[in-house]
């Protein structure tokens, strides 16, 4: 229950109503219970609303909100462009924890490497190069002279965010249970998938094995450059040193004599290399994870290539999924929205009510005058995020995996056109896209895969009879599963109706606290008409919890 979290959730609440978060979803109907409570807070009284206020509630809020709020930058089809554009802002910098703390983690049997850091390092350098708020990287030395960077997770923050994530979870289960829109855009599942995502980053093996599997992917690459893995555990991964400038320091590739143009088309190459050849994207794209490739000393190389940091999170796609994004891709850039809508409806992403034809007719109204424009003047972010505040009025369902795909192209091509503004990103990227969809449709590339596959298709036969009989036995318990469904919907029938029963008990309380104190001031003493006034708020608070 929500309760068990009070002492998090009353902080929470202290945060957003000191930051009006109010004042950030008042076009939400379904946000106004809420929204009403944030405005009661002590907090709020006195403060106005806040252009940045909810990328300054996160960043305050903690680890996790401030992770999540990064990764929810992603989400154009749940969130309204102007709270993606501050979450797009979040900046994931903090103080360093002590050189001590992150020894003694290095060292560690079970989480660290296991040994004297002397006999791992013959150098280890205190300061810290960066600190984040899941890790930080030192700089270093192997015994063999080899530079290295050390990345340390940390400390004692893993029990802290599972447990704001089972708050979450909770809420999110409260919300669902009541709204409609958060039913939806399946509120839960997004908390769960983000959970994972969040899980999974602070497990330094699963990043090395990731930039290990890109690294392969790019072996003698002359686009990109993976740094190797030289050692990992739990929350200690130790990775070749590379030296270069940041994607965002557009300046000093002209001072280095850096073909721009060349960089950019690289970048998006890249990019479609990931999504198409290897199936394996970086979907964590954001300036500080890019760098374009110098000499230690910091001066230019013949080829400058990318190099490719932070793999912590990576996304892959089915075929079926693949082969829909390179449809949707090019059907965008042939201003083809009644393809595009067909091939969204194939996928069932649309829910079976919803007006596909109404649909098309906002794509092809609101999206067509934009790619319109001269080629170097269409903003490929803009068409996109168009299309998905469309596609989320008319309650689509996108994939997580496909979101992250969305994100890290809106990201690339942001870069891209930062690097070189007459980047053509629809003439780099159509060529590669027919190529791939009509590759993978080729019936003689399709007749060679299946003669492959033809002995372990045949094999499978053998498993037929054993099929047939699970079916029947399947069949014979029908029955029994429909009673277990029917008694599951006649439990839900009873805790909804539970549920309302709560919700008319808190709102008669409410109404006779407000009544108490209005009638304690008109007729005893003016001091306790706040008393009854807390305990009207006491009671909405009760419910909210419960």
């Amino acid at each position: 229950m929500l309760i068990t979290h009070r002492k998090r959730l009353l902080s929470l609440y202290r945060i957003a109503a000191k930051y009006r978060l109010d004042t950030h979803f008042a076009d939400v109907p379904e946000f106004a219970p809420i929204a009403r409570l944030l405005r009661v807070h002590p907090a709020s009284f006195g403060r106005s609303h806040q252009p940045l206020g909810v990328k300054l509630a996160l960043e305050e809020m903690g680890t996790l909100f401030l992770k999540l709020g990064q990764l929810l930058s992603t989400r154009s089809d749940l969130l309204p462009p102007q709270i993606i554009a501050q979450l797009s802002l979040l900046q994931d910098k903090v103080a360093p924890f002590d050189a001590k703390t992150a020894i003694a983690t290095i060292e560690h049997a079970k989480y660290g490497l296991g040994q004297p850091i002397g006999d791992i390092f013959a150098r280890f350098d205190e300061m810290p190069l960066a600190a984040a708020s899941v890790a930080q990287v030192h700089t270093a030395a192997l015994h063999d002279g080899r530079e290295v960077v050390v990345k340390v997770v940390r400390p004692n923050i893993k029990q802290g965010i599972i447990s704001d994530f089972e708050l979450l979870r909770q809420m999110a289960a409260w919300a669902s249970a009541r709204l409609e829109a958060a039913r939806a855009i399946h509120l839960i599942d997004v908390v769960e998938d983000y959970r994972q995502i969040m899980l999974n980053e602070l497990d330094l093996t699963l990043e090395a094995a990731n930039s290990t599997k890109m690294r392969h992917n790019f072996t003698d690459s002359r686009l990109i450059y993976v740094p190797e893995v030289y050692m990992s555990a739990k929350q200690v991964m130790v990775s070749e040193r590379i030296f270069g400038v940041p994607i965002s320091q557009t300046d000093l590739f002209d001072a280095l004599g850096y073909d721009r143009a060349a960089l950019a088309k690289k970048g998006l190459t890249i990019f479609f290399t990931q999504v198409f050849r290897d199936n394996f994207f970086h979907a964590d794209m954001h300036p500080g994870n890019i760098f374009v490739e110098t000499m230690p000393d910091g001066r230019a190389v013949a080829e400058p290539r990318y190099i490719g940091l932070d793999c912590a999170i990576m996304g892959e796609l089915s075929k079926e999924d693949q082969l829909i994004v390179a449809r949707m891709l090019l059907s965008v850039m042939n201003a083809n929205y009644t393809a595009l809508v067909d091939i969204i409806w194939q996928a069932g992403w649309i829910p079976p009510s919803a007006d596909k034809y109404a649909l098309m007719r906002d794509m092809s109204r609101t999206v067509s005058p934009m790619v319109l424009k001269p080629i170097h003047e269409i903003d490929f972010a803009s068409v996109l995020f168009e299309i998905l505040s469309i596609a989320r009025r008319h309650r689509m369902s996108i994939p997580p995996q496909l979101m992250l795909l969305l994100k890290t192209l809106v990201h690339v091509e942001g870069l891209g056109r930062e690097l070189y503004p007459e980047l053509d990103i629809w003439s780099l990227a159509k060529p590669i896209l027919t190529a791939w969809v009509k590759s993978q449709l080729d019936p003689i590339k399709n007749i060679q895969e299946l003669q492959a596959r033809l002995p372990e298709v045949l094999l499978s036969t053998t498993d037929l009879p054993k099929l047939l009989n699970q079916s029947l036995q399947s069949l014979a318990t029908l029955g029994a599963h429909q009673d277990a469904i029917l008694h599951e919907i006649q439990s839900l029938r009873a805790d909804g109706l539970n549920e309302r029963r709560h919700d008319w008990i808190a709102l008669a309380g409410f109404i006779l606290m407000l009544g108490m104190a209005w009638w304690s001031a008109l007729a005893i003493h003016l001091y306790l008409a706040p008393i009854f006034f807390i305990l009207a708020i006491g009671v909405i608070l009760w419910r909210v919890l419960l």
